[in-house]
């Protein structure tokens, strides 16, 4: 059987496959009630929305590019 030659194995799908969910579990942790110009919201200054959800994201950009990066390996 001839084997086409793609670039991504399923391994490089699935990697980038839970970095873009990383990434939305990221951003979902961002969300929340914002300020109104007659009501200020101490909630947006939170560890989750300052610090947590930041850390979350990059790393899901950081499994990503090493979706991308990842070499699939040969088969015989």
């Amino acid at each position: 059987m001839n084997k086409r030659n793609f670039p991504f194995d399923k391994v490089n799908y699935m990697l980038l496959a839970a970095g873009f969910i990383t990434i939305v579990i990221g951003f979902m942790l961002m969300a929340g009630p914002g300020s109104t110009e007659t009501h200020f919201e101490p909630d947006i200054f939170s560890f989750r929305r300052i610090k947590l959800a930041p850390t979350v994201c990059f790393f899901g950009f950081i499994f990503i590019i090493y979706a991308i990066m990842r070499k699939p390996k040969k088969d015989k």
